[in-house]
């Protein structure tokens, strides 16, 4: 992926984040605290998130092979304080099991402790159908794209986590 993507992905991801509904703020302005932990475990974590979401998908298809990155958290000490997103993209095996997903998802994604914040149409060329989900248990937020005019058709899905702090004494670890 490219700098200039990765950087627009991160963007999108934040303001998804900072949308939400997540609790334990400083401020309504800040990325919601997801806790204590090193990067290498919070990416666990995100992976984990992107796996059960992948379940909820209900479709036989591929997932990209993407890993989570570190990024930091807005106006906070980047030596202390780090942020995980996690993106990556599902192609079905046939373009028209994605039918319904979206919707699947929309019912789905709140049995399973996610609150559906946003859902319609993006305001891209394509009006891609777009969903954006919180869970505030597990300190994430999830935006999906279902991209039915790309070839092949594919949904994009971020996931984010809130705002971690390293334990004292240790590092924030960027990948």
């Amino acid at each position: 992926m490219q700098l200039g993507a990765s950087a627009l992905l991160m963007s999108l991801a934040l303001m998804t984040l900072t949308g939400c509904g997540m609790t334990d703020t400083n401020s309504s302005d800040d990325i919601p605290t997801a806790g204590t932990s090193n990067s290498e475990d919070a990416a666990d974590e995100a992976e984990r998130i992107s796996s059960e979401l992948y379940d909820l998908i209900g479709v036989k298809g591929k997932a990209s092979d993407t890993g989570p990155g570190v990024s930091e958290c807005g106006g906070k000490d980047p030596e202390k304080y780090f942020t995980i997103f996690h993106p990556w993209s599902f192609t079905p095996a046939s373009a028209d099991e994605l039918d319904g997903v979206m919707e699947r998802l929309k019912t789905e994604l709140p049995k399973h402790g996610w609150k559906v914040v946003e859902y319609g149409p993006d305001t891209s060329m394509n009006k891609n159908l777009s969903l954006t989900a919180d869970n505030d248990e597990k300190k994430h937020s999830v935006k999906i794209v279902q991209m039915t005019k790309r070839e092949p058709p594919k949904l994009s899905l971020t996931v984010v986590s809130g705002c971690y702090q390293v334990p004292d004494g240790e590092k924030v670890y960027r990948f």
